[in-house]
């Protein structure tokens, strides 16, 4: 894909808030930093408890990596890597989907022209008595990842249309003062209604707030979403290999 930058989004650079190079491996950096707290493993492999979701690091594709990580995942269990280089899963392991990822971080502009939703839907901050109608939405959808604490990892925003949630955004991975904009769907009977564009700006503005820099990931091929992460400012940083495996 085309790289984008400050001319192609019409957006004014930004100082970034955090040491970048992070998100280079941005799992296994945000389970050694401000997500320390959730990681479980202490060696060459951690990830996220499985109620909250199958995000795993490595410290590198290695035998001894890849051994640790089977033995937190266990047998028939789910691991998801971002990798900076084609996945190398060793025996034990089965690769269930993989996909060259765009990685885009956010490089300044401007979140106020975004529409408000119309009147009769309300937006506003989720809370944990929300989680069955994420939970719901996300199974839905599939915007990645999403368990019954997954909520627990940053702030997130939905859509209501009386008691029925049409369309979520939240943060996801936090490295030192870079935090992920994740968990974007929108309900099929919802979608060209711009509730994704409205949440993201509501999810960018609070990671600003708190003087961090937002980042995102997205498929290399999902040229519709790119257009619209780059119109709020997101400009792409690097290529990243997904790799969804199984403990067999």
């Amino acid at each position: 894909m085309p790289q984008l930058d400050e001319q192609s989004t019409g957006a004014s650079p930004l100082p970034l808030a955090g040491k970048v190079q992070a998100l280079d491996n941005p799992i296994w950096n945000a389970l050694t930093t401000e997500q320390r707290h959730f990681a479980l493993g202490t060696g060459l492999a951690l990830r996220f408890p499985a109620e909250i979701g199958p995000l795993s690091g490595l410290a590198g594709q290695t035998d001894a990596a890849y051994d640790e990580l089977r033995d937190l995942t266990g047998a028939n269990g789910i691991a998801v890597l971002f990798l900076q280089t084609p996945p190398e899963p060793r025996p034990g392991w089965s690769l269930v989907r993989g996909g060259l990822m765009s990685q885009m971080i956010w490089s300044g502009g401007s979140t106020s022209c975004v529409a408000e939703p119309a009147s009769n839907v309300a937006l506003r901050r989720l809370t944990p008595d929300d989680v069955p109608s994420m939970v719901e939405l996300a199974h839905l959808t599939e915007p990645g990842p999403f368990g019954r604490r997954t909520h627990e990892l940053g702030k997130f925003f939905g859509i209501f249309e009386g008691e029925r949630l049409l369309a979520m955004a939240g943060q996801r991975l936090h490295p030192t003062r870079l935090v992920e904009v994740s968990a974007v769907c929108t309900h099929p009977q919802a979608r060209g209604r711009g509730y994704a564009r409205a949440l993201m700006s509501e999810v960018i503005s609070a990671i600003l707030q708190n003087s961090e820099t937002p980042f995102l990931h997205v498929f290399a091929d999902n040229y519709p979403a790119i257009r619209v992460y780059a119109a709020l400012g997101f400009t792409w940083r690097r290529s990243l290999h997904l790799a969804v495996l199984k403990a067999v």
